[in-house]
């Protein structure tokens, strides 16, 4: 039986109007120029401290930021970065002109590390209990947009952690899927590397592996490298949550048939409505993508608990991009709900897999969420 065979009766997207969908939600992309250091503050900002971990090159024209093309090794910065005091959740408030701390998410501090001073660093953090959170971001991403999402992520989650970026080279424009596809391969040492650094230190807690759209396929690829090395070490620390992960089902299936059962099950966030990954799907010959899995289907059932993989359905939660690809921009607010699912067993076994569904409590993306008792589990 194939894995997900149930895809196959999503009905076709036509490209072209993918296409075009996209293309309306990417107007207006901010540029590099919103990474220049604005010194002034203001009263009732937030500051949050992050850092970056970049197969990206340097960008020749913007101190601050990285370009487009393959670096040989990890570049390391840290940022600091001003959050306006009527920040809207689950928004980044870009400038719109000179970049202002009263209204807009602003650059205040920017250093360049090397290796061992971001290692350090790090791990003074990891000290303090704090986990290490670490995202990886999407296909058609510059590097000022996933350094800002994740600062919104940091932002809205009011969570204690050591946010990490790591931004691979990506085109940031829609003719460079297969670029960016290649430039996902490219990384996965690398993603590997810094995994296995953070994960050096005997007293270090979890990590938190976040990965949206291409991303998901990056952390995949990377896991699936670490376990043909032999590195359960670092596997049995990671806590993995896909966003709309654009994976062939055929591949992710052959990927957790070598990764197998996690120590801490791997998270699925899907939407059967996701018209992004429909494009993608069409891009691929129709071959389904895992960010579309309908968790009504028993073979989506069976397959969740075959892998001990938990598949969350987050149709209910609202997007921006008009293509239901960006609600992982929210998932910030949803993070205790998903740890909840890990709890001990008086509440939730920390083993348990299977199908749940995340529904909306209010009209808005900033309300709050609740996780509904709707739990498909076969065994």
């Amino acid at each position: 039986m194939q894995f997900l065979a149930s895809f196959r009766r999503f009905p076709r997207l036509l490209f072209p109007l993918g296409i075009l969908l996209i293309l309306g939600a990417c107007a207006g992309r901010p540029g590099p120029e919103v990474l220049k250091v604005v010194s002034a503050k203001s009263a009732g900002t937030q500051e949050v401290t992050l850092y970056a971990a970049t197969t990206r090159t340097k960008d020749e024209g913007n101190d601050n930021g990285f370009s487009v093309g393959r670096a040989d090794d990890l570049n390391y910065t840290k940022y600091t970065i001003s959050i306006p005091p009527a920040h809207k959740a689950s928004t980044i408030e870009w400038p719109k002109g000179a970049p202002n701390a009263k209204t807009d998410f602003v650059v205040t501090s920017q250093s360049t590390l090397t290796a061992p001073v971001f290692d350090k660093d790090v791990a003074t953090q990891q000290m303090r209990h704090r986990p290490v959170a670490i995202f990886v971001h999407g296909y058609n991403y510059t590097f000022q947009e996933s350094l800002f999402r994740l600062a919104q992520m940091a932002a809205d989650a009011k969570m204690a952690v050591v946010p990490i970026l790591f931004a691979w080279p990506s085109q940031g424009a829609l003719t460079g899927y297969v670029a960016d596809r290649e430039s996902v391969l490219y990384s996965r040492d690398y993603l590997a590397s810094l995994l296995v650094s953070i994960s050096a230190d005997r007293n270090s807690g979890d990590i938190i592996l976040f990965g949206h759209s291409m991303g998901g396929f990056l952390i995949m690829e990377t896991v699936r490298q670490l376990k043909l090395e032999g590195r359960d070490d670092v596997l049995s620390k990671l806590r993995i949550v896909l966003a709309a992960p654009d994976i062939d089902a055929d591949v992710f299936r052959r990927q957790m048939d070598v990764i197998g059962k996690l120590k801490i099950p791997l998270n699925l966030l899907v939407s059967k409505d996701d018209r992004a990954l429909a494009a993608s799907s069409f891009l691929d010959a129709n071959h389904p993508r895992v960010g579309r899995l309908d968790i009504d289907d028993p073979q989506v059932r069976e397959a969740a608990v075959r892998f001990g993989v938990k598949v969350i359905d987050i149709t209910s939660v609202k997007g921006s991009d008009g293509l239901g690809h960006d609600r992982f921009v929210s998932l910030a607010k949803l993070y205790p709900q998903l740890a909840s699912l890990d709890e001990p067993p008086n509440r939730r076994s920390a083993g348990q897999v299977g199908a749940f569904i995340f529904d909306a409590a209010g009209a808005t993306v900033a309300s709050p969420f609740k996780l509904v008792s709707k739990v498909f589990d076969p065994q």
